[in-house]
């Protein structure tokens, strides 16, 4: 929490909460709610996003951000079995120290081979200490789901919202839109 009071310290009006997005105890308040790469790594998804429309006025915008598995058919295919079976249970130190394995060998992967995707173009010009935090994102958590474009999509309209948008940022995720009635 101290990075976004700093983050958000020129803006007066702007308040910070530590809460689960299960237990959102706000109803008919916000104009916009916006959840950037949580929605993928819950247990019940649809829990979350009725808590998030709820907490915003009708006529407001429910935006998410989720992995896509267009693109990262790779991941689901090889590093989820890893991440499910070993990765997600090793102590900390011990995923640090593994994670650090795999971004070298990624590391040096994005900068010996020309890349085609643009995910991987820009991340071909990231610092190594940042893709180590990609990796280390990908290879610790319990639940890391990858939508495709319709089950995206139905997260919100099977949640009532109206005009759901989607759009595939960078080839690889899924930024969906819709507005609460």
């Amino acid at each position: 929490m101290g990075a976004a009071k700093k983050n958000l310290s020129p803006y007066p009006n702007a308040k910070i909460e530590f809460k689960s997005i299960y237990d959102l105890p706000r109803e008919n308040e916000f104009d916009i709610a916006f959840c950037i790469g949580v929605i993928h790594h819950l247990e019940n998804p649809d829990l979350a996003i009725k808590n998030l429309i709820r907490a915003v006025k009708p006529g407001g915008i429910i935006l998410i951000w989720v992995y896509g598995h267009e693109s990262n058919e790779w991941i689901v295919k090889w590093i989820n079995p890893l991440r499910i079976h070993l990765t997600s249970k090793l102590p900390l130190p011990i995923l640090h120290l593994l994670t650090y394995c795999f971004s070298s060998l990624f590391w040096i992967f994005l900068k010996l081979f020309p890349q085609k995707s643009s995910y991987l173009k820009q991340v071909s010009q990231f610092k190594f200490f940042h893709l180590h935090s990609i990796i280390f994102d990908q290879l610790l958590p319990k639940i890391a789901r990858y939508y495709k474009k319709d089950e995206a999509e139905q997260l919100l309209i099977k949640q009532g919202l109206k005009n759901v948008g989607i759009s595939h940022p960078n080839e690889n995720s899924w930024t969906v839109y819709g507005y609460k009635s």
